[in-house]
C-alpha cells in the first residue's frame, strides 16, 4: 500500500504519517520541509520575502526530493506512509496567487503584476504534472482537516486563516477532481491510526500507544528552526565562493 497522509500546515501530516508508519510497518517517505531547502536555494531569505520565481525553485526542489524517496521506497515493494503528497507542492503556490506571497500577511488579492501573471501560469502547469504524479503514484489518501485559527506550534511559521483554510480546501478539491480513493478521518491519535489501519486493511505491528510514543520521539528529534536561523551547507558556501550559483 502507498498511502498519502494529506493536509495543511499544522494539521498533524507529519506527526500521524509517522505515528503510522511505526504503527503498521510501512515505511516512512518523508519530505524535506521548506525551512531545510530555503538557506542553499535562496540565502540571506525568509520565506515570506522571496519572489514567484523562486518560489517556483523551492517547489520543485521539494517535490523533486519527495519524488526521490518515493521512488527509493517503492523500488523495494513494500509499500510506505507519505507526509503529504505534491500536491502540497502546488497548492501552496496556488494560495500564493491567490494571496501573494506572505501566508501569514492579512488575506488579499496577490497584486496583478507581471510576475504575477507568471508565476500564475507556471504554477498551473506544475499543478497538471503533479496532481498526475500523485494519481499515478499513490493508492490510497487520508486527509486530516486543519483546525481554525493562525497557530503556530512547534517551529511552523503563522499563517492568515483564509491562506490556510483555502488550502485545505483546495487538497480536499483535488482529491475529488483526481477520483481517488481518500477518507477524511478525525478523533485522538490512537482512534486515527485504528481507522486508517481499518480502512485500508493495513497490518497493525505493535500497540497504537506504542506507536505514538516512537513517532513523538522522531518528532522531538527534528530541527524546528525556522530558514533564518539556519546556515547555508558547505557545499553551498564552497559553490558561492567558486562564483557558482547558490540556487
Amino acid at each position: 500500500m502507498r498511502l498519502s497522509v494529506s493536509g495543511t500546515y499544522s494539521a498533524g501530516k507529519t506527526s500521524t504519517a509517522t505515528a503510522l508508519a511505526s504503527y503498521t510497518g510501512l515505511a516512512f517517505a518523508p519530505a524535506r520541509p521548506i525551512r531545510e531547502i530555503l538557506p542553499d536555494a535562496v540565502p540571506g531569505k525568509a520565506l515570506a520575502e522571496v519572489t514567484p520565481a523562486e518560489y517556483l525553485q523551492l517547489a520543485v526542489r521539494r517535490h523533486v526530493g519527495r519524488v526521490q524517496n518515493e521512488a527509493r521506497l517503492g523500488a523495494r515493494g513494500a509499500g510506505f506512509v507519505s507526509d503529504g503528497s505534491s500536491l502540497q507542492e502546488w497548492i501552496y503556490a496556488a494560495a500564493r496567487v491567490r494571496f501573494g506571497m506572505d501566508p501569514a500577511a492579512p488575506a488579499a488579492t496577490a497584486p496583478a503584476t507581471a510576475a504575477m501573471g507568471f508565476f500564475a501560469e507556471a504554477v498551473d502547469q506544475l499543478g497538471h504534472a503533479m496532481r498526475q504524479h500523485v494519481k499515478e503514484t499513490y493508492e490510497g489518501f487520508v486527509h486530516l482537516r486543519a483546525t481554525a485559527g493562525a497557530v503556530k506550534p512547534g517551529g511552523h511559521r503563522r499563517m492568515h486563516p483564509e491562506f490556510r483554510a483555502f488550502c485545505d480546501d483546495m487538497l480536499l478539491q483535488a482529491l475529488v477532481d483526481l477520483d481517488v480513493t481518500y477518507h477524511v478521518v478525525e478523533g485522538t491519535r490512537p482512534e486515527r491510526l485504528e481507522k486508517i489501519a481499518d480502512l485500508f486493511g493495513l497490518p497493525v505491528v505493535r500497540s497504537a500507544d506504542e506507536a505514538i510514543e516512537l513517532a513523538a520521539r522522531a518528532y522531538e528529534s527534528i530541527d524546528w528552526r525556522l530558514e533564518g536561523e539556519r546556515a547555508q551547507s558547505a557545499a553551498s558556501l564552497v559553490a558561492a565562493a567558486a562564483g557558482g550559483t547558490t540556487k
